[in-house]
């Protein structure tokens, strides 16, 4: 690997630009050469040793460069970054370049044999990568320091200097995806490997994941149909129905983690070993060294940041909530004054209004949702932590908590305080189709017109200019920098987990839950693929092996579920009617039943392995090949070791 980087190339003839960077308007010169120069240095020098060129347009040069790389540049990486590839055997495996003809479909002249996507991961890997060395700034930006170790593009994104780095679209490719994807109406799978090798597997991985939850919904739509129409008010009947949602809940998450395990395995990221993270670009702190990695860095007490968690978030979250539950009351004063209007004059109109409180409740929760959302980022950015992960886990467990609370709270009232089924079961309806509603609308229809807009305007100022290549080029960058940032899948999950909540806590009560929750999936799948085509800029593929803390969001709603489920049926005249001299039986009955459901949910989740049996046996055998090459490595060191010894 050493030597093939020493004799590797920083020049091509064929210059396929990957990755777009954007530096700020008035950008210094000795900075712009500084960068550049650092991104075409060789690897021994603290470069990156990628290709790069100014973008030309009419204007002249502008402070937009194009990143590339050589074949040969690219493969290195592949290593570098431990991607992981099918052999000609059919098996997994780590890619090396010493090893590359052993892979299948490799040659020296495939440029195909990476796909762009893990291209652009390798480009933006070596780009977070560089440097410095012995800067101790920015040239040409005294107040921008740098210390030996820090990352170059993470120091110039935070100073403001670097505006953006993103990938390029595949004009070519997106077509054939949006073809295969949304092009036409069908009824079929969403070509997942086409989406992960022009995505990468995080994206891939959701619309796996939404395609999946899709499908699993619908024995319950099935099934809640004729309970909706032939036993709306008997209770009783609703025992069946509710235990089977209980252990539908427990089944479909347990098998979603084998078919994970199946995609992952076969996109190769199974097997990819974890990455040792770097700090977050905004943690910052008194600069110390590491004791890991015995580099200098930022360093942050870890008191100071529980402080801040505890005494000021802490406080935060548990105000928002208290507002919220205020806004809450208000809702239901609402609802009391459009019963007693209805009451007053018995007319079309009135009863019309009795949805208008639930309505205006649906809206406000979804902009109440959204507010807390960029204050919780906020907060978490306060607490400056070190880790992205942290990070990501700070803000999901403060936005889960607020949203659950929002979104639920009003359903546990009316259930367990008002015992109020029949305006349970209004709220739930309103709440859930009007927050599918403006969901679609705010996350794809209105980026969508917004987008199309500002394309239309473009394609009327480029109208009257030549379309050569380099042109064409130049306008699909001036594009695609102006399209919107994908901020990824936290939105995306999150209103499917609070779907999930939706169709799981109350499935007794309202049985067609499930149904509109597979109308508004089916076109979400379309909606998310336009939004990724059409409206944002392509993302950089993030390797993932799995949903991340979003399995165990879900798992835990569908254990909240069984507790609800089993209090509903507790509570419905008929059962209450079994136990007419003892309430404490009843009581005590709910709660062993409830037991006993959590009992068989628990052991349904154990005794069904998450990964299937033949690919357990894949990467055991992977895990004994590598323990051998390793004995193997060892032995031919001693045995040199040994002889050295011997002639000395």
């Amino acid at each position: 690997l050493v030597e093939s980087w020493s004799f590797l190339d920083t020049v091509e003839s064929n210059f396929r630009p990957l990755v777009v960077i954007e530096l700020a308007k008035g950008t210094k010169e000795e900075t712009i050469e500084w960068f550049t120069k650092r991104i075409v240095d060789k690897k021994a020098n603290g470069g990156a040793q990628l290709l790069i060129k100014p973008l030309v347009t009419e204007n002249g040069v502008e402070n937009i460069y194009l990143v590339g790389a050589s074949h040969l540049r690219l493969l290195l990486g592949a290593e570098t970054v431990g991607l992981v590839k099918e052999c000609n055997d059919n098996s997994m495996r780590t890619f090396t370049y010493s090893s590359r003809k052993t892979f299948k479909d490799f040659a020296d002249d495939n440029h195909n044999f990476l796909t762009m996507a893990e291209c652009q991961y390798i480009i933006k890997h070596e780009l977070e990568n560089l440097r410095a060395k012995n800067e101790k700034m920015i040239p040409g930006y005294p107040q921008a320091k740098l210390y030996p170790g820090k990352s170059i593009v993470r120091r110039l994104l935070t100073s403001g200097i670097l505006v953006q780095i993103f990938p390029l679209h595949d004009r070519e490719e997106l077509k054939k995806l949006r073809h295969s994807w949304y092009g036409r109406v069908k009824v079929g799978y969403q070509p997942l490997d086409d989406i992960r090798c022009y995505f990468g597997e995080t994206i891939a991985l959701y619309f796996g994941f939404l395609e999946y939850f899709t499908f699993a919904l619908i024995p319950m739509a099935v099934i809640g149909i004729p309970y909706y129409v032939f036993a709306w008010e008997d209770y009783d009947k609703y025992v069946m129905f509710a235990t089977f949602n209980l252990l539908w809940s427990t089944v479909i998450l347990e098998v979603w983690k084998r078919i994970c395990a199946i995609l992952t395995y076969r996109w190769g990221t199974l097997l990819m070993k974890r990455q040792f993270e770097e700090p977050r670009p905004g943690f910052h702190g008194v600069l110390g060294i590491n004791p890991v990695t015995g580099r200098e860095e930022p360093v942050y007490s870890s008191i100071k940041r529980q402080l801040r968690i505890y005494l000021v978030s802490l406080p935060f979250v548990c105000l928002c909530l208290y507002f919220s539950l205020y806004v809450m009351m208000i809702y239901f004063d609402l609802e009391q004054w459009a019963l007693d209007y209805h009451k007053e004059n018995e007319s079309n109109f009135s009863s019309l209004m009795l949805y208008v409180p639930s309505i205006i409740y649906a809206v406000v929760i979804e902009i109440m949702n959204r507010i807390y959302r960029y204050a919780a980022e906020f907060l978490t950015s306060w607490e400056n932590h070190r880790l992205e992960s942290s990070y990501q886990n700070h803000l999901i467990l403060k936005v889960l908590v607020f949203n659950f609370l929002n979104c639920f709270a009003s359903l546990f009232y009316i259930a367990f305080v008002l015992f109020d089924m029949k305006l349970l079961r209004q709220s739930l309806a309103t709440l859930l189709i009007t927050s599918q509603i403006l969901n679609q609308f705010a996350e794809s229809l209105l980026p969508y017109w917004l987008q199309k807009r500002y394309n239309r305007r473009m394609k009327k100022r480029m109208c009257s200019q030549k379309t050569d290549m380099d042109l064409s080029l130049a306008d699909q960058v001036n594009m695609e920098k102006e399209m919107g940032t994908y901020l990824g899948t936290f939105d995306d999950y999150l209103e499917l987990f609070l779907q999930f909540g939706y169709v799981s806590l109350f499935s007794c009560v309202y049985p067609l839950a499930a149904v509109f929750a597979v109308l508004n999936n089916i076109t979400e799948i379309y909606s998310d693929a336009l939004k990724m085509c059409r409206v944002y800029k392509r993302p950089f593929a993030e390797p993932t092996a799995n949903i991340g803390v979003w399995q165990l969001a879900f798992e835990t709603m569908s254990v909240i579920s069984v507790v609800t489920n089993c209090i509903l049926i507790g509570m419905s005249p008929q059962v209450d009617a079994l136990f007419p001299d003892s309430k404490m039986d009843l009581v005590l009955t709910v709660a062993l039943v409830e037991h006993l459901l959590l009992a068989i949910k628990f052991i349904m989740a154990f005794v069904i392995p998450d990964k299937p049996r033949d690919i357990q046996m894949k990467l055991a055998r992977l895990e004994f090949e590598s323990l051998e090459a390793l004995k193997q490595q060892v032995r031919a060191f001693q045995m040199q070791l040994h002889f050295l010894l011997i002639h000395r």
